[in-house]
């Protein structure tokens, strides 16, 4: 009888003991930088964080901070992420140049689709293959492109190569910037919430950003001329990461990690693509509706802008190289990615 008592108080104990870990509760904190109503976190960040929320049937409380409410400056948040400031985050890495070279490939000249669910796809399986390493100080939750790059100008019209001559453009990154020097223009790099009120002040004559974040940045109303490529590559693209600190993932219960997992990933990313896809329509609509000039190039004039892209591509490769990373296996190997997710893509319509 003791020992029957023994057991049933040990089981109980066990019992008692097991309840709070199964019913687990956690917040996680996690920041970007620009307005919740531009179209990744309007359609992928807060779907997410509803969708992890509702399969953890509450146990999740997932908080979206927008425009570094939290703290810091946007090149900070690959840092804050990585030392647990914040449970997680969206940054891109090209706001902080040569700390992630690998990838550097994705943002090069004419290397990505101006479909951005399938050129993610792509740089998700680059970053399997290129990539983890240098972002092993975070959980990769998925990592994403946007779709094409346009050129958005004020008081003029950008209609052929030379257009771009002695304009001062913002540029995302280091290898846009590279560009855009190559077209003869005067790069001036900035994180894109800086881009409204330099291109109002005339510091900048324009700059290039993808449609999807026109809207939240007002950028149809201070811009009157908008230029895009023919063909379907990107004239350049940036790419993002979505991310969560290491411990913070790691001290999830093994249940609520899963359900992070199931939408990460490959189709997580593809999902923060298709975000930007579905953000660049009335992008581009809002600034058809402000009347303002609507620039198309033709095949050969587009033609002109990619020849620029060969040195500034060879140009990296060439920098990789002279550091024993696999600069031309890079390059190489995103063409390849890119092309069978474009062709996976057709195939499936």
């Amino acid at each position: 009888m003791n020992g029957l008592f023994k057991s049933v108080c040990a089981g109980a104990v066990i019992a008692v003991l097991a309840v709070p870990a199964m019913a687990q509760e956690v917040t996680l904190r996690f920041q970007h930088f620009i307005s919740n109503e531009s179209a990744i976190p309007k359609y992928f960040m807060i779907p997410w964080g509803a969708t992890i929320e509702e399969e953890s049937d509450g146990r999740i409380d997932f908080e979206l901070y927008p425009a570094m409410q939290l703290g810091g400056a946007p090149p900070a948040l690959y840092q804050q992420i990585a030392d647990g400031v914040i449970d997680g985050g969206w940054f891109p890495p090209g706001y902080t140049p040569g700390r992630f070279p690998s990838a550097e490939a994705l943002q090069l000249p004419f290397m990505t689709t101006m479909n951005a669910e399938e050129s993610s796809r792509a740089a998700w399986r680059y970053y399997t293959e290129f990539l983890e390493e240098e972002f092993a100080g975070v959980k990769v939750l998925a990592i994403h492109v946007h779709g094409q790059g346009v050129v958005h100008t004020r008081g003029l019209s950008v209609e052929a190569l030379e257009d771009m001559a002695r304009l001062k453009l913002r540029g995302p990154s280091q290898q846009a910037s590279a560009l855009l020097e190559a077209m003869g223009a005067t790069p001036i790099g900035m994180p894109a919430p800086a881009f409204p009120e330099a291109l109002s002040k005339g510091v900048v004559d324009g700059g290039v950003i993808p449609w999807e974040i026109v809207p939240s940045l007002r950028v149809h109303e201070l811009a009157d001329s908008h230029t895009e490529l023919g063909g379907d590559r990107s004239l350049y693209n940036t790419v993002f990461v979505w991310a969560m600190n290491l411990d913070s993932y790691n001290g999830l219960p093994d249940d609520l990690r899963a359900i992070i997992d199931a939408h990460s990933g490959l189709e997580g990313s593809a999902w923060a693509g298709r975000a930007a896809n579905t953000g660049d329509i009335p992008g581009r609509e809002a600034a058809v509706a402000a009347g303002n000039t609507m620039v198309l190039l033709d095949e050969a004039e587009t033609a002109r802008w990619a020849a620029l892209a060969d040195p500034v591509i060879a140009e990296w490769i060439e920098r990789m190289e002279s550091r024993d990373m696999p600069g031309a296996r890079m390059v190489e190997r995103v063409r390849e990615l890119v092309a069978e997710e474009s062709d996976r893509e057709h195939l499936s319509r």
